[in-house]
């Protein structure tokens, strides 16, 4: 493909709209709006936000006086989708349909990525694709059975900033991902600690599920017989809410915010800084289990995620794991740049484009007598 690529990015939250413009791999335009926990309340299922999150880009594009006349490739968060592998996909009807009705049971507004991307093409041209959703599940076989038959893992985890972030630690080494492996996590607001052998993100942890460590806002790896207990206390309802709204920091002290967190802790509040070591500390568990699933041989551990700017954080990581490879820390996120740069290789001819079968990459074991 010949020109300068021009994509756009779409990144759908919970609280906000982030949008991006690319030119090939520079970002000439980027913007992130905040909505009204009251305006969304409005709407009774999260496609529903379509028109006003519509709407909302508009807007912002219009203020900018940018036009996406001429756009090579619209990009959305994807969501909403049965397992698949890692990679670039076509926007198509089973995918748009995946999405729309939210087809593996988990309501997210990032199901509203491939719905954006699909009107804004409609519009203006150009292809809509997702890159890496968090549906991906590329989990070794031995890593999805469990010790109750016919209940097999499945993970959710940000496979999006997790593979571009080895993508480009790969390439800082000079050597292809597809030839590395490393243990990458993701630590923000969600927490998420992964395997990676020869391009493949082989074994993590089902952080919508309560797998893994506690984060600002979940509860992580938890004792059944305690959460048993806890619901017959509280409630289902309730004790569902721990494994992605109400645990970690906010069961806690009632607080998401790790900047708050850790400056109580600096001020003296002994609470807070013993909830930021143990979620440290469980995330350092996890780092280790990954490197025995990479049998010891690893040839990074990458930090990404928002909580990455903490110094702190990162040194305490290093103190206890850097022994089994070194560490490197890319703080924020690299989920619009990488939306762009699955488009990109497509485009360009480096990947072909993934056709979303709308069926689970993992279908259950078959059980022997």
């Amino acid at each position: 493909m010949g020109g300068t690529m021009k994509i756009f990015t779409i990144n759908p939250g919970s609280t906000s709209t982030k949008i991006a413009l690319f030119e090939d791999e520079t970002c000439v335009f980027s913007k992130n709006v905040s909505h009204e926990a009251e305006k969304l309340a409005e709407y009774e299922g999260i496609s529903d936000q379509l028109p006003y999150r519509m709407e909302t880009i508009r807007t912002l594009l219009a203020q900018a006086g940018i036009s996406l006349e001429g756009v090579d490739a619209v990009v959305g968060r994807g969501g909403g989708l049965l397992p698949l592998e890692g990679g670039t996909y076509k926007v198509d009807e089973v995918l748009l349909d995946h999405a729309v009705r939210g087809a593996n049971g988990v309501q997210h507004p990032a199901q509203l990525g491939p719905q954006l991307a699909h009107a804004f093409c409609s519009q203006y041209g150009g292809q809509a694709f997702v890159v890496n959703p968090p549906d991906v599940d590329e989990l070794q076989e031995i890593a999805r059975m469990t010790g109750i038959r016919g209940v097999d893992r499945r993970v959710h985890l940000h496979a999006l900033n997790l593979k571009e972030t080895a993508i480009r630690h790969a390439a800082s080494m000079g050597r292809a991902y597809e030839e590395c492996r490393f243990i990458v996590c993701h630590i923000g607001g969600g927490i998420s600690v992964s395997a990676h052998k020869n391009g493949r993100m082989i074994d993590g942890y089902d952080i919508v599920g309560g797998e893994g460590p506690m984060a600002p806002t979940r509860c992580g790896s938890v004792a059944v017989s305690d959460i048993l207990r806890y619901a017959e206390e509280h409630g289902v309802a309730e004790t569902k809410k721990l494994c992605t709204k109400t645990g970690g920091f906010v069961s806690h002290l009632g607080i998401s915010d790790a900047i708050e967190l850790t400056g109580r802790a600096k001020a003296g509040d002994r609470y807070a800084g013993m909830v930021w070591d143990a979620m440290i500390y469980q995330i350092n568990k996890c780092i280790g289990s990954m490197a025995c699933v990479l049998g010891g041989r690893v040839d990074g551990i990458l930090l990404g995620g928002g909580m990455v700017h903490s110094e702190d954080l990162v040194q305490k990581i290093r103190e206890s794991c850097q022994w089994i490879a070194p560490v490197s820390a890319y703080p924020g996120e690299f989920e619009m740049e990488a939306m762009a740069a699955g488009a990109r290789r497509v485009l360009s001819g480096a990947e072909a484009a993934k056709t979303y079968s709308g069926i689970s990459v993992w279908g259950g074991f078959t059980y022997g007598g």
